[in-house]
């Protein structure tokens, strides 16, 4: 007598690319609830603004995505899709406002590049001259306001009693952790300096063709200019007795600061430096909390949903 055997299911494959397309969004609800009171806040503030004011802070922040695509292309030799491009510099903000700071859009890029057919080490020095000048530029714009502006901060109402001297400590201390780790562990030491010299190869290519160093400098100064051209605009909209380039000098001096902490997408910490910022710029504490949780609103909240959708959809579209 024969026994018959019962057909055995074969294992699903677990659908990766639709939890990758679903997870921004799933973030975005996460993150919002988390921050509820801030999102009511804001847009109460926003209710209250002059909306010619808050359509030029609209139109700013569009922009840095255009600054961020053409700085990203020019750190590159090899030409990019632009509309791709720009759409995933839209949606790396979103990455970025997810995780902690940097990480979200260098991941989105460095997928972007591979899809698009640059080598790992060619996208990483790209990566890395675009941060590079971003900082460059971002650092030098500040210097340049203070020089002109030297009273634009009041520099001491900016930091704690007796913070500077730890500050300076852990800072030193990281450095000499960083150099201790080079020298002894050779591995590290061999990777770091195969970096650079790709790196440096990279960055000389690129400064080797006038346009693409145009446009990774131009976009580079471009981008801060229109964060802080926003939060101007914004600081306009609810009246704050604050002149326009000392909001952006003290937009600069906090986002300067803001790096070193790696919360996402700032989220927390850069409505604090702001804020800080702005009241030692001059402004009154309950007016600058209003300015920044406004701004916060046009910059990370409103873009942050259809940044998210737009990323599942270069996921789902294998563009990224």
């Amino acid at each position: 007598m024969t026994v018959e055997r019962l057909p055995q299911s074969l294992p699903r494959r677990l659908p990766v690319r639709q939890i990758l397309c679903l997870l921004p969004l799933a973030l975005v609800v996460v993150v919002a609830v988390q921050h509820r009171s801030v999102l009511v806040e804001g847009f109460g503030q926003l209710a209250s603004a002059k909306w010619p004011w808050l359509l030029a802070a609209v139109a700013a922040t569009c922009l840095t995505w255009v600054a961020a695509a053409v700085t990203r292309q020019g750190a590159l030799v090899q030409r990019l899709p632009r509309r791709r491009l720009l759409a995933t510099q839209f949606a790396a903000g979103a990455a970025n406002h997810l995780l902690p700071t940097g990480l979200g859009a260098s991941a989105v890029n460095l997928r972007f590049m591979t899809v698009c057919g640059v080598p790992l080490a060619r996208s990483s020095s790209a990566l890395a001259l675009y941060l590079l000048a971003e900082s460059v530029a971002r650092v030098g714009l500040l210097l340049a306001l203070l020089i002109a502006f030297p009273d634009a901060l009041r520099v001491g109402g900016l930091l704690p009693d007796g913070a500077v001297g730890p500050l300076l400590l852990a800072v030193g201390g990281a450095v000499l952790l960083a150099a201790a780790v080079l020298l002894l562990v050779r591995r590290v030491r061999t990777a770091v300096s195969s970096f650079l010299r790709t790196a440096l190869g990279e960055a000389r290519s690129v400064h080797t063709r006038p346009v693409r160093a145009l446009a990774l400098w131009g976009g580079s100064f471009s981008f801060p200019v229109f964060q802080a051209a926003g939060l101007a605009a914004v600081g306009q909209a609810l009246g704050l007795p604050v002149p326009p380039l000392h909001i952006a000098v003290a937009y600069l001096a906090a986002t300067v600061a803001v790096a070193l902490v790696p919360t996402p997408g700032g989220i927390g910490s850069v409505e604090a430096a702001l804020i800080i910022a702005l009241v030692a710029a001059g402004g009154p504490a309950a007016a600058a909390t209003g300015v920044v949780l406004a701004y916060r609103i046009i910059t990370v909240w409103l873009p942050l949903l259809p940044g998210a959708l737009t990323l599942g959809a270069l996921v789902r579209l294998k563009m990224i």
